[in-house]
């Protein structure tokens, strides 16, 4: 039996907004994270209120809304370097309007996040299919339902 290999990932977790805390809980986060990369990560993630989540929305990609998780990504390999910064309030209530639990929106948007942080995009409809198919697949891995299939 062959035992699938997970890479090294280092991981910052930080909470501005603390209302999600007790969902997060480090190994959770990590897990979703290890499961969406290809080679070993340097990651921040940071939960964070709207405000802020508005602020950076607004200076780096000009626009001015709060949305529910942003990228930034430094180096793709050998080692992935990113933070993500994910906006309580919106992923509440998106997890609200899709009627799934806080915590599994969290995973699905770590695991998108990571994607972007490997380069993966949605930008053009191929490359939207492929990373919709990538984060399905780790989803259903993960034990947790396709996010596309609401």
């Amino acid at each position: 039996m062959s035992r699938i290999v997970k890479p090294d990932l280092t991981l910052s977790l930080q909470f501005a907004d603390a209302r999600h805390r007790a969902l997060l809980p480090r190994h959770k986060v990590a897990r979703w994270l290890r499961a969406a990369l290809e080679c070993p990560g340097e990651i921040t993630v940071r939960i964070v209120g709207d405000d802020e989540g508005r602020a950076l929305n607004r200076d780096y990609r000009a626009k001015d809304y709060a949305t529910n998780v942003l990228t930034f990504d430094y180096t793709h390999e050998p080692v992935v370097v990113a933070d993500l910064v994910l906006a309580a309030g919106v992923v509440e209530r998106e997890a609200a309007e899709f009627g799934i639990p806080v915590d599994h929106h969290y995973a699905h948007l770590l695991v998108h996040g990571a994607l972007h942080a490997q380069g993966f995009d949605h930008e053009a409809d191929d490359e939207a299919a492929a990373m919709e198919a990538r984060e399905t697949q780790i989803l259903l891995g993960l034990g947790l339902a396709d996010p596309y299939r609401r």
